[in-house]
């Protein structure tokens, strides 16, 4: 998912050593990853057009039932919408494939799909892609931040930061308004606006998104009623962005994640050392469409997620990445910033420590 509470674009990159310095891991050795994946990144027709029809068939039954529970009943439409949101969440997965060109061979194909599941899924087509991308060519590395990701300091830049931007990167770590609340103004709000250095075709989709998002709306609003629609609506995008955000914060922000600066950034080590292979159990598996295999995206995002588990299991290098399960990904929800001389992510507790092992002048 591309997501940036943005700070400053290019942040503070001082690298005076802190009182915190441990020795430096080796690098993992690099392996013939290339032709590894290759026979993974081949789109099945089949297999899209079934992931599609069990999808967005899945998520229009769903609406359809919250029509009727609507008359009835608005909890049981929310409990309804509760499941809708995870069937949004893997039409959100759809779209993000055909950004990458992964779903279908056909790059138009890729368009179209694209732009249908945006619209379900409040993302414009082509700005979203464009910030994907970014993300995805600099993703680990510390020295390009702040686009298509979420906005994460180092211990020296937060220690050498004004009051104000102390105060206001605390507001955006905080769990209940990275989860709960930038998800919603996320895709309700910001993805509505043309991002700054956008080229004219995705400002256009995002116009065009915008656009079908307001009509659709509009149709629903006459069937449901205003206040059925946004007890079922809000619902849904709740449970389906709070759950985006989650899937793409822990699959780059983990206990053991390896950055590096510019100079020393390697894609692949990026990919299998920076991106985490988050284990869920298979019905969350499947609704998050597979992203778990998160370091195998990376490495190459030309395979289809209904390939990639197939792939995550005939190289050793791919099993042995970062693994993250349910459980030990609550501990991620106290990562804060960066440590750049222990290389870990650590929390605000951290600052004091790092305080009082400071020498005295």
């Amino acid at each position: 998912m591309s997501f940036s509470l943005n700070g400053p674009p290019r942040l503070i990159t001082s690298e005076i050593p802190t009182p915190c310095a441990t020795a430096k891991p080796a690098k993992p050795a690099n392996s013939n990853w290339r032709e590894a994946v290759r026979p993974f990144q081949r789109p099945s027709l089949w297999r899209s057009a079934w992931q599609l029809t069990n999808s967005i068939g899945g998520y229009a039954l769903l609406w359809i039932g919250m029509y009727f529970t609507s008359q009835i009943s608005l909890w049981l439409t929310a409990l309804l919408a509760v499941l809708a949101g995870g069937f949004l969440v893997r039409i959100f997965i759809i779209f993000h494939d055909c950004t990458h060109n992964s779903f279908f061979r056909s790059s138009k194909a890729n368009e179209a799909w694209g732009t249908i599941t945006g619209i379900l899924s409040f993302s414009p087509y082509h700005q979203w892609k464009w910030e994907h991308a970014t993300h995805h060519a600099h993703s680990g590395d510390l020295d390009h931040r702040g686009l298509g990701d979420i906005w994460t300091m180092t211990v020296r830049e937060y220690q050498e930061s004004s009051r104000l931007t102390k105060l206001r990167y605390r507001l955006n770590r905080n769990p209940i308004v990275l989860f709960l609340i930038a998800p919603i103004i996320l895709f309700v709000v910001i993805h509505r606006i043309v991002s700054p250095g956008a080229s004219r075709k995705a400002a256009h989709s995002v116009h065009l998104t915008s656009a079908a998002i307001i009509v659709l709306a509009a149709a629903l609003i006459l069937a449901f009623g205003w206040k059925a629609y946004l007890v079922a609506q809000l619902t849904i995008l709740f449970v389906s962005s709070g759950s985006g955000v989650w899937l793409f914060y822990i699959q780059h922000q983990f206990e053991g994640v390896s950055w590096e600066r510019n100079e020393e950034w390697n894609f692949a080590e990026a990919a299998l050392q920076g991106s985490s292979f988050y284990r869920l159990p298979k019905i969350l598996q499947w609704f998050s469409g597979n992203i778990g295999f998160h370091h195998l995206h990376h490495l190459s995002p030309l395979i289809p997620n209904y390939r990639l588990e197939d792939c995550h299991m005939t190289h050793e290098a791919f099993q042995a990445a970062p693994q993250v399960t349910l459980l030990t990904s609550l501990k991620s929800f106290n990562y804060r910033l960066w440590d750049e001389e222990e290389r870990r992510l650590v929390g605000f507790s951290h600052l004091k420590k790092c305080h009082a092992a400071a020498p005295v002048d």
